[in-house]
C-alpha cells in the first residue's frame, strides 16, 4: 500500500514538475517589481483516517398552526340617552350709537414757541474702492526625491496534490422524536358593531339675568310729558328687541315718585304698546338706582322672565 502510494506521490510531482511554465526571455525583459514565482510544493502525505460521526442532534418539537380566528363579538348596547343641554349664555349687547357732537369750546390762547430741535451728525460715505493686487511670489524650491519602493514578494509555491481520503466514519445515533406542542390560541374575532347613538338630551332653558339691566333711558322738556321726536326710534328698538326675546320683560323706573313723572312713565308704556310690545310684559315700578334718577328722565330696564 505505501509503496503504491509513494509511486503515485513519484509520478504526480513529476507531472507537476514537467507542466512547470519556464520563464522565456520576454518574461525577463518586461519591467516587475515581484518577484518569481516559487517552485510547486511536494505532495501532501496520505490522510488520516476519518473519526467516527457523532451521534445526531435530539429531535426538537415543532408549534402546531396557529387556531382558527375566533368569531365577530355581539354588537354594543345602545349608548345612554344625551344629557340637557347647558343654560343658555348671556352676552353684553352691542354698544349704543355715539350721541351727536357738543358744541366747540371756545378757542385756546396761543401756544408758545417750540424749542429748536437738537441737529445729529450725518452718515459716513461709503467706504473706499479695493487697491490692486500684489505682485506675484517667485517659485518654490524644487522637493526633495521620493524613497525607493521595493516591489513585493513573488506569490508562494503551488500545493502539493491532496492525500488519500481516510476511511468515511459511521453514521450517528438517530436522534430521539418528540410530540410537537400545541399552536398558539387564534387571535380574537373583531369587535361587534358600535351600539347605536344615545338620544339627543333635551334642550337647554334660555339665558337670562336675574338683576334688572338698564337698556334704554328718554329724556323729556322741563314740564312736559311728550316724548320727543328724537327719542321715539328708541320705540321701535325696544319692540324689536322683545320680538326677538319673548323671555324678556321691560321695567320702566318710577323711582322719583311725584306726579309728573308718573305721567312720563304711562308716557313710555303707552307709546311701547303702541310700538308692538305687549302690556303683558311691561311693568312700572322702583326699580333703578335711587341715586341716578334724573328729573327729565324716564329709564327703561330689562330682565328675564322668573
Amino acid at each position: 500500500m505505501k509503496k503504491l502510494m509513494s509511486c503515485a506521490a513519484v509520478a504526480l510531482l513529476a507531472v507537476g514538475c514537467s507542466t512547470a511554465k519556464p520563464i522565456s526571455v520576454a518574461d525577463e525583459q518586461r519591467p516587475s517589481f515581484a518577484g518569481p514565482a516559487g517552485a510547486v510544493g511536494p505532495a501532501g502525505p496520505a490522510g488520516a483516517r476519518g473519526p467516527v460521526g457523532q451521534t445526531g442532534a435530539a429531535g426538537y418539537a415543532l408549534s402546531g398552526p396557529a387556531g382558527e380566528e375566533g368569531p365577530a363579538g355581539p354588537a354594543g348596547i345602545r349608548g345612554q340617552t344625551g344629557e340637557p343641554g347647558r343654560r343658555g349664555e348671556i352676552m353684553v349687547g352691542p354698544a349704543g350709537p355715539i350721541g351727536p357732537a357738543g358744541p366747540a369750546g371756545a378757542q385756546g390762547l396761543r401756544g408758545d414757541t417750540g424749542t429748536q430741535g437738537a441737529s445729529t451728525a450725518g452718515f459716513a460715505g461709503p467706504a473706499g474702492r479695493s487697491g490692486p493686487a500684489g505682485a506675484q511670489g517667485l517659485t518654490g524650491d524644487r522637493g526633495v526625491q521620493g524613497a525607493t519602493l521595493v516591489g513585493p514578494a513573488g506569490p508562494a509555491g503551488r500545493s502539493g496534490p491532496a492525500g488519500v481520503q481516510g476511511i468515511a466514519g459511521e453514521m450517528g445515533v438517530q436522534g430521539s422524536t418528540a410530540a410537537g406542542v400545541s399552536g398558539a390560541a387564534g387571535r380574537s374575532g373583531p369587535a361587534g358593531e358600535r351600539g347605536e347613538s344615545g338620544l339627543t338630551g333635551a334642550q337647554g332653558p334660555v339665558g337670562g339675568f336675574a338683576r334688572w339691566t338698564s337698556f334704554r333711558e328718554f329724556w323729556f322738556d322741563s314740564n312736559k310729558i311728550d316724548i320727543q321726536a328724537s327719542e321715539t326710534g328708541k320705540l321701535s328698538e325696544i319692540a324689536t328687541y322683545m320680538n326677538q326675546n319673548p323671555s324678556i320683560r321691560i321695567g320702566i323706573d318710577a323711582s322719583r315718585g311725584d306726579d309728573l313723572s308718573e305721567r312720563r312713565v304711562r308716557a313710555v308704556r303707552d307709546a311701547l304698546i303702541q310700538a308692538g310690545v305687549p302690556s303683558s310684559k311691561i311693568r312700572s315700578g322702583a326699580y333703578g338706582d335711587k341715586n341716578l334718577a334724573q328729573d327729565r328722565r324716564v329709564e327703561v330696564l330689562v330682565r328675564s322672565d322668573d
